[in-house]
């Protein structure tokens, strides 16, 4: 690789050096170079150890113009420039001179920063990378055909015929923090859409969301598809849940389709409605409709037996429901989820 150019010490001018900068890195990026590849290079070239670090994974490479990698601490950097992928800094790459800085070195790092974030594309992204709103839109879009959804796909990052799930995020973190949490590993793109972010990722560890984050997971089965699922598992959540997989609403999706009137104007959902006016006989509602037994509610609620079946009596009472039959218990969870549908 050396002979693509020549050492920036051999050359005479600086418009010669600078065609051969950039022819130079021209070549590296049509052989698909890896990031190792790309600093040895870049380290012979300049005659002095090169740097890259990316953000996400905080992998750094230092190589010496021998191509050797640099152990020990980073030595101090004569210039800097910024790995940028999608209009978002996701690492640097830097020279250690221990001569003054060459006039070639911006243009340098410039064109190896430029030829870094081409490779980390193509051989994975970084954890994570805000992506263009209009073309996460695109690719979760049920309006235009899947051509279409597949190229946006492509120019996100992600390969072609690789499964790709949806998250739909209500959250004040950022999503690209939140995008690298759930899924270390692979490719996975975020932006914010109206009040909704969306995170398109390879795959989805559940395990990993932060405290406070809402989530509605669609499976991976078409982006549009998913997309579309994501949104309906994101209204069942609540603070008790607050991740959801559309696969395991089952049946319990189909209420997400009942007209707003239609379930508002159900007695049950507004006996519920009642209910929620006190927010104390509302958690023990959402307790006892999620164990099903009125000392596992007590254990989930750190109170004595006989203090939830009071409650539960009164909560009876209020929804006219027999909340010790089973068919009495299934009304209180059906109309107890209808209810928050009408604020998700």
């Amino acid at each position: 690789m050396q002979a693509l150019a020549e050492r920036l010490s051999g050359v005479d001018s600086y418009v010669d050096g600078a065609i051969r900068v950039v022819a130079f890195y021209d070549t590296l990026m049509r052989r698909r170079v890896d990031l190792p590849a790309l600093a040895r290079a870049s380290a012979g070239l300049a005659e002095c150890v090169v740097g890259l670090r990316l953000h996400g994974t905080g992998r750094a490479i230092r190589v010496s113009p021998a191509g050797a990698e640099e152990p020990g601490p980073a030595g101090p950097a004569t210039t800097t420039v910024p790995v940028t992928l999608d209009d978002e800094e996701i690492g640097t790459v830097w020279l250690e001179r221990a001569t003054p800085a060459h006039p070639l070195d911006e243009m340098l790092l410039e064109r190896l920063a430029i030829a870094a974030a081409a490779a980390v594309e193509r051989y994975g992204p970084a954890r994570t990378t805000m992506a263009d709103p209009a073309l996460v839109e695109l690719a979760v879009s049920s309006t235009g055909d899947e051509a279409a959804r597949a190229r946006a796909l492509r120019l996100l990052g992600f390969a072609a015929g690789r499964p790709v799930q949806v998250v739909a995020v209500r959250t004040s973190l950022p999503l690209d923090r939140i995008g690298g949490l759930i899924c270390p590993a692979g490719p996975v793109k975020a932006a914010a859409l109206a009040d909704v972010g969306v995170i398109l990722a390879a795959a989805v560890d559940t395990t990993r969301f932060p405290e406070g984050v809402r989530a509605g997971l669609g499976a991976a089965e078409g982006t549009a598809v998913s997309w579309r699922q994501a949104r309906t598992a994101l209204r069942f959540t609540t603070p008790r849940d607050p991740v959801v997989r559309h696969a395991d609403l089952g049946a319990l999706a189909l209420l997400a389709d009942v007209p707003r009137d239609t379930a508002a104007g159900n007695a049950d959902v507004a006996a519920v409605a009642r209910v929620a006016g006190s927010p104390e006989d509302l958690e023990t509602l959402d307790a006892y409709c999620a164990t099903g037994s009125l000392r596992r509610a007590a254990d989930l609620l750190h109170l004595h037996h006989s203090s939830v079946a009071r409650r539960l009596e009164q909560i009876a009472r209020t929804l006219g429901i027999d909340l010790t039959e089973p068919a009495g218990l299934t009304r209180a969870r059906v109309a107890l989820t209808a209810w928050r549908l009408l604020d998700n």
